[in-house]
């Protein structure tokens, strides 16, 4: 599959000018309260493919979060608000991910970019195309397109290690909170992965997340093992058959939730003035040579399950097993068409039927 990229980079200057960078953030003191990160993925949402060729095109001007990494935005501010802690918003990728995160750090978020895909050296000595920034003309705002593709396919083992040193260099947090999955990744692996990094619990799927309450100055129940001063969280995920199930979540955690009807608060007008061309943090992923992900591509085709053992149809000739195979000559009962009805000699047919059919009993 190949991939053309066009239009400029929102919010990105050009290379003529210099532009500040900000340097790797310092660790901060517990004063502030537990550390709530939230990672988010930057994706074109709206690409647009050729039906002749097949071709990905993708365009600076689609660049945003999904819904459902909007919605972990929220749900982080909520959380910490609740804590009185302080948020850590941290996306990884090239500089065109900086403008979600201007927007996230006009909320409050404290915004940091893990420089990813991990720098090769060029051919001048220099940092590679994903750690330069791009002029307003730049064709490839996500980089390359056999290095994006390579990214998106691979392993996320490794960009999860990065963004965990990444988190840790910031502070030990008290949570950690993703999207269910991305747009263009889509496999919902990275946020297991963040927890197995961090050796913390997981949550994943959840429709629902918020803080437990609990009582001022003595345990929840008597057996408990919550003490006074502890953070939970409770969780609600959805199962088979309309169930749902409820969690009590220890921290550290690490969870996952999908978008759930929760919508991304508004920044105000001084807010996004003061953060639209602010320098974003960046660091540079330690150990990259290191990371590399257990996981190779080789080929990519089109999904073919596997072969299984079907008995035979029944008929000693031809003609019988292939009237087994299609059911011509099986009895089965004529559709019936009720109405015009009111709703409720509708809802007695309904019954009546499902009885007869052996789904209800009398």
């Amino acid at each position: 599959m190949s991939v053309h990229t066009n239009g400029p980079s929102p919010v990105t200057p050009s290379s003529s000018s210099p532009v500040p960078r900000a340097a790797p953030p310092a660790p901060d003191d517990t004063s502030g309260g537990p550390l709530v990160a939230v990672c988010l993925r930057v994706a074109a949402l709206r690409p647009q493919v050729a039906p002749l060729t097949r071709a990905l095109t993708q365009s600076a001007h689609g660049v945003g979060l999904s819904a459902a990494d909007e919605a972990a935005l929220e749900r982080a501010l909520t959380i910490a608000e609740a804590w009185s802690g302080r948020v850590l918003a941290l996306a990884a990728g090239p500089p065109i991910v900086d403008g979600p995160l201007r927007a996230a750090s006009a909320l409050g978020a404290r915004p940091l970019r893990v420089a990813w895909p991990p720098a090769e050296p060029a051919a001048h000595g220099g940092p590679g195309h994903g750690h330069d920034i791009p002029d307003q003309r730049d064709p490839e705002p996500f980089g390359p397109a056999s290095q994006y593709l390579a990214d998106v396919a691979g392993d996320t083992r490794a960009l999860a290690v990065a963004l965990v040193d990444a988190i840790r260099a910031v502070g030990e947090p008290a949570l950690v909170l993703c999207g269910d999955h991305s747009p263009d990744r889509g496999t919902g692996a990275l946020p297991a992965q963040l927890a197995d990094a961090l050796g913390a619990a997981q949550a994943l799927g959840l429709v629902d997340l918020r803080v437990e309450p609990q009582p001022v100055g003595e345990p929840r129940e008597v057996g408990d093992a919550q003490q006074v001063g502890e953070r939970r969280l409770l969780g609600e995920r959805r199962l088979d058959g309309g169930r749902r199930e409820r969690l009590r979540i220890p921290t550290p955690a690490v969870c996952s939730a999908e978008a759930a009807g929760v919508r991304l608060r508004r920044a105000s007008l001084p807010a996004l003035l003061a953060t639209g061309d602010a320098a974003v943090p960046v660091v540079e992923p330690a150990g990259a040579a290191d990371l590399a992900g257990a996981v190779r591509v080789e080929s990519v085709r089109a999904y073919r399950p596997r072969t299984r053992v079907v008995p035979p149809p029944a008929g000693a000739t031809p003609r019988d097993r292939l009237l087994a195979l299609t059911g011509a000559l099986v009895a089965h009962e004529p559709p019936m068409i009720v109405g015009p009805a009111s709703a409720a000699e509708a809802a007695d047919a309904l019954l009546a039927y499902l009885t007869r059919a052996g789904y209800l009993t009398d």
